[in-house]
């Protein structure tokens, strides 16, 4: 990652210097490609060095929640990055004409301030954007080997009383046992655990269904399924709809299109 954009970094530096040198002999002045090379090629150094530092934000901002932090990381990340580019820009320089026994003048006033934070910020947000995109495809690149790794791990251990609520890269593993209903959510699917925690995950109820029937975990109404192995009770209404009441005092409603999935609680929990 850091190869390639010191190569293409180091590419655009010696295009804008060659740019530079033929439009200044254009103006009639002097040709001079080495002092342009000079100056871009010190200003690339200082930039690379500072790739690590926004690696480092990319990656706070990837981890934070909430679009004002992401935003608050970002522009911290863009001052620090011009004020260290900047410093470190003219304080190489210095350094390496002083050694050739010249000088340099950077001719500090707001005006140029502005002028170099300009190009940083663009540099910055250029960088932090590719970084992105690699970190992204570094997580994708981890989730499918993961992913890949999961039928082996599981024939050496066993884990059929486990279950993985998958969303994307994210990943809950969760015991059947826990879960007190399912319900649909839109484009969601909310798992409610006895705990308390609630799991927002990306399916349809129908795919789920299918995949927790075999925990007893079954559909009660249009919308929602129940564990009926944490069912402790269940009221009939006159209507045909049906109440369940969980092992932990929580109820859920059920509707009397699926009251024939409860009917036989009465083998299963004795205060039915």
């Amino acid at each position: 990652m850091f190869a390639a954009i010191a190569a293409v970094a180091l590419a655009i530096g010696v295009v804008n210097a060659l740019s530079g040198a033929q439009d200044a002999a254009w103006r009639g002045d002097s040709y001079d490609i080495g002092r342009r090379l000079f100056w871009e090629l010190s200003s690339i150094i200082v930039i690379l060095l500072l790739v690590p530092i926004l690696t480092l934000a990319v990656r706070r901002m990837r981890q934070a929640q909430g679009l004002a932090i992401r935003i608050g990381i970002a522009a911290v990340a863009v001052l620090g990055f011009s004020a260290l580019h900047i410093t470190g820009m003219v304080g190489l320089r210095k350094f390496l004409l002083g050694l050739a026994g010249g000088g340099y003048d950077f001719h500090f006033s707001l005006a140029v301030a502005l002028y170099e934070f300009r190009k940083d910020a663009v540099t910055a947000l250029l960088l932090g954007a590719t970084l992105w995109l690699i970190e992204s495809r570094r997580e994708l690149r981890k989730a499918a080997h993961a992913a890949a790794s999961l039928p082996a791990a599981a024939h050496e251990q066993p884990s059929s009383d486990l279950i993985w609520l998958r969303d994307g890269t994210n990943r809950v593993r969760v015991a059947p046992r826990d879960i007190l209903w399912v319900a649909s959510a839109g484009n969601y699917i909310e798992y409610i655990l006895a705990n308390g925690t609630q799991h927002l995950i990306r399916g349809t109820l129908a795919a789920t269904e299918s995949e927790l029937a075999r925990f007893a975990i079954v559909r009660v109404h249009r919308t929602r399924l129940a564990n009926l192995d944490r069912v402790s009770g269940v009221d009939f209404k006159p209507s045909g709809d049906f109440e369940l009441t969980f092992d932990n005092g929580q109820t859920l409603g059920g509707s009397r299109r699926y009251r024939p999935a409860v009917a036989s609680l009465g083998g299963r929990t004795a205060p039915v």
